[in-house]
Parts: structure tokens; C-alpha cells; sequence
């Protein structure tokens, strides 16, 4: 099971809702549907990485990725009674966010690179490392993600949901809305290009890249639960 930050209400104290964590995403979307709107919160707060991840890889811009992340779950909360479970939920999830980005990407023509987007710069929590080498991993950390930015449109998405995010080629397919060869390809493409500037140099490890902070979290999730409300 994924972590999940402790919502809101399970701080505050309703502890009748805080056994609601441990349940898969299937049986909170049903509970949701029956009428307890707030256990939506666990599912953004679950999968707020993900659905950032690839909302960002479509955009390469943070704030408009936010802007995404929060009309794709106001989508999907509105359509919720169109989840069939032939696909997991997470893969719907995703792809309603890859839709959505993909139209914002449509109406602004944004096809051409913004280099000077701001990349957030990884985490790092190893006390054994000193303060210059936390200075050479931010160094790397924002030469990988800047890599990563300028791959072709297609690759880009592909790379950041199967090697940061780590999703499977099934579930990649599922949220992108193409096949699995199609999955494969883009990956191997990806991963050469990459390999040609700086990744194997790089020495980090991918999933450190693009990270979602706690304030963005909260304000994604407050943002929704507004609208919902």
C-alpha cells in the first residue's frame, strides 16, 4: 500500500475516519460514492505524487502542473461513477491528469522548451554526507531534471512515470493511453539520450528528482476539497 500523509480530520482527531487509511483505493472510492465525500482526501494524498509527476512531465512548468493536479481530481471526483475497475484506480487517476495536462498544453501551444522553468532541487536526508557533497547532488539533481525536461515530447512522459515514479509498462500504457511496445521504445529512447549527456555521470537516483513538497500537497488538497464541498 502506498504511504499516505494523515489527512486533516485524522489530526483533528476523527478517529472514526483514520481506519479508512488502510483501505484499498476500490473500497474508498465506493465508501466516497455512498455519500463520504471526505475520504477523498485520501486518495489525492495518495497519489498527489503521481498525478504531479505527470502532470508536470506533460508541462514542464510547476504551477500549471498544480493547476492540473487540482482540475484533474475535481474531474475525477465529479465523474467518479465512471470508474469501472477494469483498470486500477491510480491508472484512471493518472490518465484523467495526463488528459487534462495534455489539453492545457494543447489550448496554450506550449510545444517549444522553457528552459527557464524553476526546478525544485531533490531531498536529501543522509547525515553522512557532507555539505559539499549535498552541494554537488543539488548540482546534479538539477542537471538530471533539466536532462530529463528537454527529452522529446512522448519520451519525456514515458521516462518520468516508469523510472521516477516507477510505474510498470502495463500501468505507463494504461495512463498514457498507448501501447506497451509503444512504452518500450519511448523508454530505451529516452534512457540513450540521457545516457549521452549526463546520466550515468549523474550518480543519483532518480526518484529523488521532481519531488512533491508538503506545502503543495496541502494546498492541492485543500484547493479540491473546497470545490467538492
Amino acid at each position: 500500500m502506498p504511504d499516505v500523509e494523515t489527512p486533516r480530520w485524522a489530526r483533528a482527531g476523527a478517529t472514526d475516519l483514520t481506519a479508512s487509511l488502510d483501505l484499498p483505493d476500490e473500497e474508498i472510492v465506493v465508501r466516497v460514492r455512498d455519500g463520504q465525500k471526505a475520504l477523498f482526501e485520501i486518495l489525492m494524498r495518495r497519489h498527489n505524487v503521481r498525478v504531479y509527476r505527470a502532470a508536470r512531465a506533460v508541462l514542464r512548468d510547476d504551477a500549471e502542473a498544480e493547476d492540473v493536479m487540482q482540475q484533474a481530481y475535481v474531474n475525477a471526483y465529479t465523474h467518479l461513477d465512471q470508474f469501472d475497475g477494469r483498470a486500477a484506480f491510480a491508472t484512471w487517476l493518472t490518465r484523467i491528469a495526463v488528459h487534462e495536462a495534455f489539453a492545457r498544453a494543447r489550448r496554450r501551444q506550449r510545444v517549444e522548451l522553457r528552459p527557464d522553468a524553476e526546478l525544485e532541487e531533490p531531498s536529501m536526508t543522509s547525515p553522512s554526507v557532507s555539505p559539499e557533497q549535498h552541494a554537488i547532488t543539488r548540482e546534479l539533481g538539477g542537471m538530471l531534471e533539466d536532462a530529463i525536461m528537454r527529452l522529446p515530447d512522448g519520451s519525456r512522459e514515458v521516462f518520468v512515470l516508469r523510472e521516477v515514479q516507477g510505474l510498470n509498462t502495463s500501468d505507463t500504457a494504461g495512463s498514457l493511453g498507448i501501447s506497451e511496445d509503444a512504452v518500450k521504445t519511448r523508454l530505451s529512447r529516452a534512457k540513450a539520450m540521457l545516457r549521452r549527456s549526463l546520466a550515468e555521470r549523474a550518480g543519483i537516483v532518480t526518484p529523488t528528482v521532481f519531488a512533491f513538497q508538503d506545502p503543495r500537497c496541502d494546498r492541492v488538497v485543500a484547493a479540491v476539497l473546497s470545490q467538492i464541498e
